[in-house]
């Protein structure tokens, strides 16, 4: 068939290639032949505009003198941001990919980059090897420098990222990633070895691993490592700012009546000040929760049982002189507890609603190593509670109203045996806890004696979907059995004051009857098509029993700004007002189109310690749209800018 154009050739499918041509010799089953001053498009995103297309087999073509680009190109700006000039580009539909000879890379018509041959995958693929977007990042401890990776597709189910990162500052990184998904879950690994000018002749790295598997009965399989060479290499690389790094196993099963759940690893602390073998870093625990509702008495029941178990790895049987925290050096426990609980639910006249709720608590506890606590300990707790709520509902317009004042007195003897408290030091008294039974967050302490829980709660439900909701309260006990340290908030005869509210703008404080405030948390957030701002404070008062022993004031901010279509720039910081310092600050730049992204970033860590020292970050990132399934125009936030042809 001989054409003459203009000529539009449609390969089927939503990612299929356009073709545009002047003139066409083809065969009559359009799989074969030549096209002249053509151009072709590729899903929609890559453009190769050539003198001369052949295309043989029906999946060989073959552009010679072309121009590629996925810029958009106007007839008064011919030249696009980016564009690869090549002698000859030869696409291959099967394998997918396009293979450049004599190519240019050049940016605004400026050559930059000679390169006798090139090959990059077409806009449809999704995984294929090659060396993937390099970063550029520079540190004032080991300078600038690139990271430039390589992606091996080892089959459709497995892969492996290589990374290499050289700085001026001398460190030779090798960074490495494998991937595998199975039937039945998958596996994930990734780490680095290192050698630098930080700690000279050495080697240093990190090995973080992690898998999730599906067993037989509806089972779950966690598994995960953790392990770094040094407390600073995660600071200095970037990697992750954790500091207590947890390696072990995890096993769940969770139905509507019944959950279980298994935990047991050993976490390794590279926090300043913070021992691995004084502190309980072995640790396991195993909890077994059923739900029934008995006919007879009606309601609902709850039983549940857990073990815990930690073990130090000193052998001390007394508090060492390093740390002076008055716990034994090498205290090991192991407990186990039964608790079992019943409540149900009347409606009173006048819409109020009436609860009874019982528990009972059982403890055997065992304890090795501290002379200050026996081996053995067994002990119970009953608790029997009451509860009245009586909420008013008022419907106006397009909004509904609930006023619910609640009062809930509850009785557990106090004259428990105390054993050795881990797992229940840092107390949080908050709206969620306000009518619970024990504001423990665990089982080793349990609380005693008379108190009523008074609370009153407004909510407004607007029909738009959004709600507003403010919660008042406070615990008032017969006596004051000191159970709760000061700067808890729940001390004394008389907690302070709990006020929770709530939208985009949330507040939770505590104060006591004259006003003195001892936590607050505020938060504010918004979220709009061009700002972006989330904003919190908090403020609590020093503690010796929960490890503060100065007050903390903290401000955290996180901003985001669309300037203009394509232009986005971030801020992030947090604030320490009692060091009088940042503990951190990041301020990004970004900029998408059609064709490309570029990400700007500079960043600086204020906080130093015996093993890290305060370091400033800047990183750059370009990404050219065209080559794989990565669109910039669909992975960009805040959208990308389509430039538009102006005459």
């Amino acid at each position: 068939l001989t054409i003459e154009g203009p000529i539009r050739l449609v390969e089927p499918g939503q990612t299929g290639s356009v073709i545009v041509a002047d003139q066409a010799e083809l065969s009559r089953d359009l799989q074969n032949g030549v096209m002249v001053g053509a151009r072709m498009v590729m899903a929609r995103e890559l453009q190769l505009a050539a003198n001369r297309i052949g295309r043989k087999d029906g999946r060989i073509t073959t552009l010679t003198e072309v121009v590629a680009s996925s810029c958009r190109i106007c007839a008064s700006d011919p030249t696009p941001l980016w564009e690869i000039r090549a002698r000859k580009i030869t696409h291959d539909s099967d394998t997918r990919q396009l293979h450049f000879e004599g190519a240019q890379f050049r940016v605004m018509g400026v050559p930059l980059v000679w390169l006798p041959k090139l090959r990059m995958p077409d806009p449809t693929v999704t995984r294929m090897s090659g060396l993937l977007r390099p970063s550029f990042r520079t540190t004032s401890s080991l300078g600038a420098g690139l990271k430039l990776p390589y992606f091996l597709a080892l089959g459709p189910s497995a892969d492996l990222t290589v990374t290499p990162y050289l700085s001026s500052s001398y460190t030779r990184t090798l960074g490495l990633r494998y991937r595998q998904a199975f039937d039945n879950g998958t596996i994930n690994a990734e780490g680095a070895l290192s050698r630098d000018s930080i700690r000279k002749d050495e080697n240093r790295g990190y090995l973080f691993a992690d898998g999730t598997f599906k067993l037989p009965s509806d089972y779950t399989l966690g598994l995960q490592l953790k392990v770094v060479s040094d407390p600073s290499y995660l600071l200095n690389y970037d990697i992750t700012e954790d500091d207590r790094l947890w390696s072990g196993v995890t096993l769940e099963k969770v139905h509507r009546n019944e959950m279980i759940w298994l935990r047991a690893g050993n976490t390794h602390s590279i926090r300043s000040g913070e021992s691995n073998s004084t502190e309980p870093m072995l640790s396991g625990d195993f909890s077994w929760t059923r739900v029934v509702r008995p006919a007879v008495i009606g309601g609902e029941a709850t039983i549940d049982w857990s073990v815990h178990a930690h073990r130090r790895a000193s052998d001390m049987t007394v508090d060492g002189i390093d740390d002076s925290d008055t716990v034994s050096d090498g205290r090991d426990t192991l407990r186990t507890s039964f608790v079992a609980g019943w409540r149900r639910q009347w409606l009173l006249s006048g819409g109020v609603l009436a609860a009874m709720q019982t528990e009972l608590a059982g403890d055997a506890v065992m304890v090795r190593q501290d002379e200050n606590w026996a081996d053995h300990t067994l002990r119970a707790l009953p608790t029997v509670g009451v509860e009245l709520r009586w909420p008013w509902v008022a419907t106006s317009g397009r909004a509904s109203q609930v006023i619910e004042p609640i009062a809930q007195l509850v009785w557990s003897p106090d004259n428990l045996k105390q054993v050795a408290n881990e797992d229940s030091l840092l107390t949080e008294f908050d709206e969620g806890n306000l009518f619970s039974f024990s504001r423990y967050p665990g089982g080793d302490a349990r609380e005693e004696g008379l108190r009523a829980n008074l609370g009153l709660s407004w909510t407004r439900n607007d029909a738009s979907g959004w709600s507003l909701g403010v919660t008042a309260g406070r615990v008032v006990r017969l006596t004051d059995s000191d159970q709760f340290p000061t700067g808890s908030g729940l001390s004394g005869r008389r907690s302070d004051w709990l006020i929770a509210a709530g939208l985009t703008l949330s507040n939770r404080a505590l104060f006591d009857s004259d006003f003195g405030f001892s936590r607050d948390e505020l938060r504010l957030a918004f979220a709009g098509d061009k700002y972006q701002i989330a904003a919190g404070y908090l403020w609590m008062d020093a503690s010796e029993t929960e490890g503060r022993l100065t007050d903390t004031s903290e401000l955290l901010l996180e901003t985001g700004w669309t300037w203009t279509e394509g232009w986005r720039s971030t801020l992030s910081t947090r604030y320490d007002f009692t060091a009088e310092r940042a503990a951190r600050a990041t301020i990004g730049l970004e900029y998408a189109n059609e064709c490309m992204s570029v990400d700007l970033s500079l960043s600086r860590r204020f906080t130093s310690s015996s093993t890290v020292t305060p370091e400033t970050n800047f990183g750059l990132s370009v990404q050219l749209a065209g080559f794989g399934a990565t669109s910039t125009s669909r992975k960009t936030t805040g959208g990308s800018a389509t430039r538009v042809c102006r005459y």
